[in-house]
């Protein structure tokens, strides 16, 4: 199973950015996925996370009302749309796809960073 993210870059306060994450796995909708940031020194910190059905979803308390996760399982990715951008959400964003069935299995990926300007 392979992630890959994208869609990070480099924008302004109060811009927007949706993030993907594709997820090469045959059993796609037998995942939960959820992202991470980890900004430079700090640990790795969660950010949403999506059901495999995509019924459930939960944020941390910093992006809740700002960011969206979404799961569009045609296309066996997860999205992460992030508006009103703030300085504090700069950092490499990663996702993570947990396999909910049998046997139960984690994986990365690679990451891609997200720089905020003030």
């Amino acid at each position: 199973v392979q992630l890959q993210a994208y869609g990070g870059g480099l924008v302004q306060a109060g811009d927007s950015l949706r993030l993907s994450c594709t997820i090469s796995a045959r059993d796609f909708r037998t995942y939960a996925v959820g992202w991470f940031r980890q900004a430079p020194g700090k640990d790795r910190e969660f950010v949403a996370a999506i059901s495999y059905s995509g019924g459930s979803t939960t944020y941390d308390d910093s992006v809740k009302g700002r960011f969206t996760i979404s799961k569009d399982n045609a296309k066996s990715t997860v999205y992460l749309q992030m508006n009103s951008l703030k300085p504090e959400d700069t950092a490499v964003y990663y996702c993570n796809a947990r396999r909910v069935v049998t046997p139960v299995m984690s994986y990365w990926g690679q990451g891609t960073q997200v720089t905020v300007s003030s």
